[in-house]
């Protein structure tokens, strides 16, 4: 007699530069294994501008992103999937016509979160690979449009926001997708340094903890790992050293020439050097020399607050 298989659940993560498809499999006792965790980079905040408004040629990239994971969700077995939204869809103008699009093509029903809830979320997912820790914590998550901060101790939070500080807007205004001059590096991270002034006077926390597409490509490159490889990242510890070598490596090269860089994943060329520089100057404001890299993120929050831990 063949076995019952195991509950399977997927969560998609939709952010401004990538989406994120995670399956889980609930083993008995309630633990979670993972079957698929992956990204896709459809860069939804591409062209932006002063409208903020999410193109034709971006949504179309979003709505064949999600299809393909619908149907690989499909293929795994799911029983059930929660979709999330975060900052490329909360501050759109089209944002709702953007969510009834992806509905209506996809069956994939989005919910755009809060940033307060998205830290929240992003929080409880690092905190679920951290293991026991119990002094002062600040969980990060930089992404494509905007910057996720939780403030805690052991597994209370004290305090959470949002900001928009994303990869992709600074990319776009310094452009920062081509080689830049030491000149136009300090005006980006002036500005960065200006957007993160809600960091500054805070005391430095015993542990920084860092999440997202921008330092889990630092930690490949670092490591060079040709084939991108969760257990190898989670846990890292990168200091501000290695961060200003690679700001310095991107600076020099093109988005083509970044392309050959062992470790960095296809299509975050474009966007490493503006993220590079966030996670710089949240270092340099929070007192930090070093950070911790989680693999886990908002996904795994969602994943055991809608299914349960």
């Amino acid at each position: 007699m063949n076995e019952p298989r195991a509950e399977r659940f997927a969560v998609i993560d939709a952010g401004t530069n990538s989406i994120k498809f995670h399956v889980s499999e609930r083993e008995p006792g309630g633990s979670w294994r993972t079957v698929v965790d992956r990204a896709e980079v459809t860069r939804m905040g591409e062209g932006f501008g002063q409208e903020r408004v999410i193109t034709p040629a971006a949504l179309e990239r979003v709505v064949v992103a999600i299809q393909g994971m619908v149907d690989e969700a499909k293929q795994q077995g799911v029983q059930a999937m929660a979709a999330v939204g975060t900052a490329g869809l909360r501050i759109a103008s089209n944002g709702p016509d953007v969510v009834s699009t992806i509905a209506a093509r996809t069956g994939v029903q989005i919910e755009v979160i809060s940033g307060e809830d998205e830290g929240r979320l992003a929080y409880l997912g690092a905190r679920s690979g951290l293991g026991a820790f119990t002094g002062s914590l600040v969980v990060f998550d930089t992404g494509g449009g905007s910057s996720q901060f939780t403030f805690g101790s052991g597994s209370r939070v004290d305090e959470r926001f949002s900001v928009e500080v994303g990869a992709v807007k600074y990319t776009e205004r310094f452009h920062l997708d081509q080689p830049v001059s030491p000149e136009s590096l300090r005006d980006a991270l002036a500005a960065i340094a200006a957007d993160l002034a809600r960091l500054d006077g805070r005391p430095s926390p015993d542990q920084l903890v860092a999440m997202g597409g921008v330092v889990t490509n630092i930690t490949a490159v670092k490591h060079r790992l040709a084939t991108y490889d969760p257990t190898v990242v989670q846990g890292t510890v990168l200091d501000r050293a290695e961060i200003d070598r690679q700001i310095e490596l991107y600076r020099s090269l093109d988005a083509a020439a970044r392309r050959t860089i062992v470790g960095l994943q296809p299509k975050r060329e474009e966007v490493i050097l503006a993220g590079a520089c966030i996670v710089r100057t949240v270092m340099e404001k929070l007192g930090k020399e070093t950070l911790t890299v989680s693999d886990r993120g908002l996904r795994h929050g969602v994943l055991a607050e809608r299914f349960g831990t």
